[in-house]
């Protein structure tokens, strides 16, 4: 078990003082057998009224309604939470779904649902295509394939951080030659499903250990969880070609990214008020 304590703040700047619309936040972890919350707190300028749900996948969901106008707008989350690390997959599989292609059991397969159907445009088929080029024979290992695969982005691709908001397709993520953590993963997760597996997009933290002047700070950070029958979930990062949860500390999960974005909100203005966003994370060991 590791505590860890981290501290993410995103600030909006405005040329003038604006009026704030309700903004969705995600940035409470669930409590569960890998991951108990033990501190949490909201820290928002200017204050806010804030209230509680659960979206349709079992995220915790804070809607905060601002009661005044300001230059500047800030959420700032204060977190301690008891990471129980789980770093490497388990190998007990099912013995149907060892090696690939599988088929999920019925009951899987509905339940799954939308998690098993890509999301994002296709129309030639290249996307399907370059996947089934990581099979190297059928049948094949299956662990093996989706480790091909999450490993394989990072040699298509180059990774390049960026803060501004939206995602890139997996087409364009090809095409392009480079992309952020959540295009990777993106890339990732639509290719799994064009492949036959169930899977999920995650946003957290990383919070693996760095060096020198970083040794403290953390990333938001995005990948992607696989359904196999056996394990269960299993944590695939193509942006550091890891699999399992070692060093990732989740916060949300969905079928599409666009359901995990931490803030999400707006402003009355217009555009030219907006003059850009800041994100900052911190993780200490305690």
């Amino acid at each position: 078990m590791v505590r860890l304590a981290i501290n993410h703040r995103t600030i909006y700047r405005y040329r003038r003082p604006v009026a704030f619309g309700p903004h969705r936040l995600m940035i409470r972890p669930r409590d569960g057998h890998d991951l108990r919350v033990v501190e949490s707190r909201l820290v928002l300028s200017p204050p806010a009224e804030v209230s509680w749900t659960y979206d349709v996948f079992g995220n915790s969901i804070a809607t905060a309604r601002f009661t005044a106008a300001a230059p500047v707008l800030s959420v700032e989350s204060r977190l301690v939470l008891d990471r129980f690390l789980d770093p490497e997959p388990s190998r007990a599989i099912e013995a149907s779904a060892r090696t690939f292609p599988f088929r999920y059991s019925d009951d899987d397969r509905l339940d799954l649902g939308a998690l098993l159907v890509p999301q994002e445009p296709d129309p030639d088929g290249r996307l399907a295509r370059w996947a089934s080029d990581f099979v190297a024979g059928r049948p094949t290992d299956t662990l093996a394939l989706l480790g091909d695969l999450n490993a394989g982005i990072s040699a298509w691709v180059f990774y390049q951080s960026r803060d501004d908001e939206g995602t890139q397709t997996p087409l364009e993520t090809l095409d392009r030659g480079w992309g952020s953590c959540r295009d990777l993963a993106v890339l990732f997760m639509e290719a799994a499903r064009h492949l036959g597996f169930g899977a999920r997009i995650v946003s957290g933290y990383n919070a693996g250990p760095r060096s020198g002047a970083d040794a403290e700070r953390g990333s938001t950070h995005a990948w992607v969880e696989i359904f196999v029958p056996g394990p269960g979930w299993i944590a695939f990062d193509p942006t550091n070609r890891t699999v399992g949860d070692g060093a990732l500390v989740p916060v949300a999960r969905a079928r599409s990214i666009r359901q995990v974005v931490p803030v999400a909100g707006s402003f009355t203005g217009v555009p030219d008020d907006f003059l850009g966003l800041a994100v900052d994370v911190t993780v200490f060991t305690e």
